[in-house]
């Protein structure tokens, strides 16, 4: 069996740890209304500059892209830095950006604003899973990790909602202004709480002995810990697949209910709003059902996302090639639920096989690659082909990014047992 003793890393009182998790539940809920209220706000965006759905589908992507550009350099202020200013002063940068929406009077100047929202959102999912991996046991991580995650498809749910909504009562800009300031407040909140203290970059020497010497972490050390754990590779590349299609769902399926169904664009965002909200159920329980698995079988990490995977797999292709109406609402609702499944345990990986004082930066990496190859494609790729075919067609062929997950997901299982176990053991310490 592998060595699963964990260092001291929750040394915060449990109120306080939950306390600090509220927050960056918020946070995360903001970021995600903020990001995709866009999307239930398509139609008017179109009438009123004349924009094809190639040019719609830019306005989700553009805040991918500077996510892809920002991560980086913002996940090293949140490891060698500070977490709750870095997370702060992002936070309140994305939400201005939100309410420059709101003014923008011509298609670049939009662009631009939601550019400018992606540049504040970069650095918050990698340092907030960082803060979460810090503040909790090996042994609750994943469930954890399904529960903060819940913001997202309670953020997307209430972005698409609200947008329609308020659009058709009072025109789209005042959907923008709407979301803005909640994130601020939530964000200046966070300035003021408790944090660990940077990691020091350092590794056991070679020296014997009951206490081994550490010495300081070379460019190339760093370099190693990422080319050098195949699971971590391999779970980065699988998140491609997962995070297109459910980046294609959100954005583009108001849309298929729109022209398909004969419905409005505000039922179309509610029902769309309901199908992601059931990510409230599959987060939690994928990830109380890893931890479970964990606890007998550590290559469950990976597994259990290979599992959900396949099966998100059968559920989407029966969905969009075999249903409509009702039915296809139906089977949705279970994709909403099983979509979502495996991102608590996959999530996890990318911070159990890393150094801790990288591992903001392990899921920045994680966070470039699943944007620039899936979020920020899914958007734009199944735009032309609907241009090209129709939104059918295009919804048609997201089976195969799953399946691709899938393959990546068992791929990364057999290596994790071995990358765990030579993982740099650190105790974390919190600030007075």
């Amino acid at each position: 069996m592998p060595d699963k003793s964990q260092p001291k890393e929750h040394t915060l009182s449990t109120g306080y740890a939950y306390y600090l998790f509220t927050l960056l539940f918020l946070l995360y809920f903001f970021n995600y209304i903020d990001r995709v209220i866009v999307t239930s706000l398509f139609p008017f965006i179109q009438k009123e500059y004349g924009i094809s759905d190639t040019q719609a589908g830019t306005l989700v992507s553009v805040v991918y892209w500077s996510i892809v550009l920002c991560t980086v350099p913002a996940s090293i202020l949140v490891d060698r830095w500070s977490r709750k200013k870095t997370i702060g002063l992002m936070a309140l940068f994305w939400s201005i950006a939100t309410g420059v929406c709101a003014f923008t009077r011509t298609f670049p100047q939009l662009i631009l604003a939601r550019t400018a929202i992606g540049i504040g959102e970069a650095g918050f999912a990698p340092g907030g899973t960082a803060m979460l991996s810090g503040l909790f046991p090996a042994e609750k991580r994943s469930r954890m990790m399904g529960f903060w995650n819940i913001s997202i498809p309670l953020g997307s749910a209430v972005g698409i909602a609200i947008g329609g909504v308020v659009a058709e009562r009072y025109g789209w800009r005042h959907a923008f202004g709407l979301v803005a300031a909640p994130g601020a407040i939530a964000a200046i909140l966070f300035f003021f709480v408790k944090d660990y203290k940077t990691v020091e970059l350092v590794k056991t020497s070679g020296s014997t002995g009951p206490q081994p010497d550490k010495v300081k972490m070379s460019k190339m050390d760093i370099v190693r810990e990422f080319i050098h754990t195949p699971s971590l590779i391999l779970t980065n590349i699988a998140f491609i697949g997962c995070i297109f299609v459910n980046n294609a769902v959100l954005t583009w399926l108001p849309t298929y209910f729109h022209r398909l169904e004969g419905i409005p664009m505000s039922e179309a965002g509610m029902k769309t709003g309901s199908i992601m909200l059931l990510a409230i159920v599959g987060l939690p329980l994928g990830g109380w059902l890893a931890d479970v698995w964990f606890n007998k079988n550590v290559r469950a990490r990976l597994l259990f996302p290979a599992i959900t995977t396949a099966l998100n797999t059968i559920v989407v292709f029966c969905a969009f090639f075999f249903f409509k109406g009702r039915a296809l609402y139906g089977i949705l609702l279970l994709m909403g639920m099983v979509s979502s499944a495996f991102a608590p345990a996959a999530i996890t990986a990318t911070q159990e096989v890393i150094h801790a004082g990288l591992r903001a930066i392990s899921y920045a990496v994680c966070v470039i690659i699943q944007n620039l190859f899936g979020a920020a494609m899914a958007p734009i790729v199944l735009g032309m082909v609907s241009d090209a075919y129709g939104i059918k067609a295009a919804m048609s062929i997201l089976p195969l990014f799953l399946l691709f997950s899938t393959a990546f997901f068992l791929a990364g299982s057999f290596f994790y047992e071995k990358d765990l176990n030579k993982v740099e053991k650190i105790e974390l310490e919190f600030e007075d």
